[in-house]
């Protein structure tokens, strides 16, 4: 038998940069905060993905011989019901990230096909540009659902495809910035006024103490999927040693490339001459970052206006491109495969009869058209709450970040009474000392509830209370469906003997 290769230190820090490094966390950044975004993914680095990745690690490695992937993890700790509504979150962070990119997929289609974001002009039946955007996001997801139910698995390759083009995008991005850089004499498009520059944001929804601290959101955000690496360490060469040696240096390289990605934008790019403006947001934001890289490149090396900004046209096109494929790869397999591990790994007594079955190519057909129409409620609901664009794609991406670090919270809880438990095999242990496990479990866990009731309460102050609302629907929605669930699961399990 064919001995099975193990992950080796750079094999592993590969696995995880490859896994949690994002693009267009860095354009986010950089419009959100300007070269103030460096120091909260520093500090998310250090206070969050670090501590919780260690975690994540520590679960997996107890728990390798287990199906339902955190399901499991939170049942074996803390309990089936509170584990049942804790999954049910996280799946529904896939679900509100489904919604938000969905929506915001036909910008980069857009930018692909026109050369710019066209989409706030769009307008079908007489509807809104934002209307008509959720219409197609709709029939978008109507339509990857039922190609996915078919099992048309072969099209996920375009994953690899998108995230090949988006490796390459990044260089290109570096490369290119480097050499405009070294071209105008080491001169920034985006000045550095000393220590301020990095400790404030040239932003104005960000200048205030609550705003800059909801940003928490999205520096978490960026170091996200982790957890889905947990059960990685059984294929380790002494995974102890190994483990935490990769973790490290992953997440040094991750942090410095965040930051220094984020004050290279600063090169191209002046924050209140191209970004301060009604036409960006944080859906398009990417394109005219890239754009805008183009057209400063063109400049720099004496081409015409003109020709510059053909330039710039152009390389929003491969940046749409690049990105349509990826989010099309990335859809494909999220449409079927969070949904399929949690149906799949819970008892099926929990599931209306017949929810969990599969059909003749794998796929748990009735889960997947209740989640499509679910789905099709959510995107027709934002969509149609009367926002223009730029609210529009700053609501949808709250709800993708606060749904997705919600259920962060309950891994990082869940974890001192995992630790309790004598009974277990601990073949990767770095939490050994219960003090200590405590108290960077209540560190952890502050970082994520203050970075959620922050991003919040900022709408809230501000009057836009139905933009709260929609922020929070997604996971408090779920959470009580899965508690109504589990409650009608708990009465028919206790009703047996009875009936017996």
């Amino acid at each position: 038998m064919e001995k099975q290769k193990k992950i080796t230190v750079i094999g592993l820090i590969l696995m995880i940069f490859g896994s949690i490094f994002g693009f267009a966390n860095t354009t986010v950044a950089y419009y959100l905060m300007g070269y103030g975004g460096i120091i909260w993914y520093l500090f998310a680095a250090i206070l969050f993905f670090l501590p919780s990745s260690l975690m994540f690690a520590e679960y997996g490695s107890s728990f390798k011989e287990v199906h339902g992937g955190i399901y499991s993890w939170l049942a074996e700790s803390i309990g089936e019901r509170p584990a049942f509504i804790g999954t049910f979150i996280w799946l529904a962070s896939w679900i509100v990230w489904m919604v938000s990119t969905a929506s915001k997929v036909w910008i980069p289609f857009s930018t692909f096909v026109f050369g710019h974001d066209q989409t706030q002009t769009w307008s079908f039946f007489g509807l809104t540009p934002t209307a008509t955007i959720g219409l197609l996001g709709i029939l978008f997801f109507l339509l990857i659902t039922l190609l996915a139910t078919h099992g048309v698995q072969r099209i996920s390759r375009i994953a690899s495809f998108g995230g090949f083009l988006i490796a390459l995008l990044n260089v290109a991005f570096i490369l290119i910035s480097l050499l405009v850089l070294f071209k105008n004499g080491l001169h920034l498009a985006q000045p550095v006024q000393g220590l301020h520059s990095f400790v404030s944001s040239p932003n104005a929804d960000y200048h205030s103490l609550i705003g800059m601290l909801s940003f928490v959101v999205f520096a978490v955000f960026a170091y996200g999927g982790m957890e889905t690496m947990g059960g990685v360490t059984d294929s380790m060469e002494k995974p102890e040693k190994t483990f935490p040696k990769g973790l490290i240096i992953a997440t040094v390289l991750i942090a410095i490339s965040y930051a220094l990605s984020i004050f290279i934008w600063g090169i191209s790019a002046n924050w209140q001459q191209v970004l301060n403006n009604k036409t960006t947001n944080l859906g398009n934001i990417t394109y005219v970052l890239m754009d805008n890289l183009g057209y400063y490149f063109g400049q720099s090396f004496g081409f015409s206006s003109a020709t510059a900004h053909l330039i710039g046209v152009w390389f929003a096109r491969v940046t749409g491109f690049a990105m349509f494929f990826s989010y099309l790869g990335a859809f494909f397999v999220l449409i079927y495969s969070p949904l399929k591990s949690f149906v799949l790994g819970t008892p099926k007594e929990l599931w209306p009869k017949g929810f969990a079955s599969t059909n003749q190519a794998g796929m748990p057909v009735k889960a997947m058209w209740t989640q499509a129409i679910f789905v099709s409620i959510l995107i027709f609901i934002v969509a149609f709450g009367g926002q223009d664009a730029q609210v529009f794609y700053n609501v949808l991406t709250q709800m993708a970040n606060i749904s997705t670090t919600l259920p962060y919270l309950f891994l990082v809880t869940a974890f001192p009474y995992f630790k309790r438990r004598q009974d277990l095999q601990r073949p990767f242990e770095i939490y050994t000392n219960q003090t200590w496990t405590w108290v960077i479990t209540i560190l952890v866990d502050l970082v994520l509830v203050f970075g959620i009731l922050f991003t919040i309460v900022q709408p809230l102050l501000e009057g836009q209370y139905l933009d709260a609302f929609e922020m929070v629907i997604g996971p408090i929605v779920f959470g009580l469906i899965a508690w109504l669930m589990y409650n009608h699961y708990d009465h028919k399990i206790h009703l047996r003997p009875a009936a017996k």
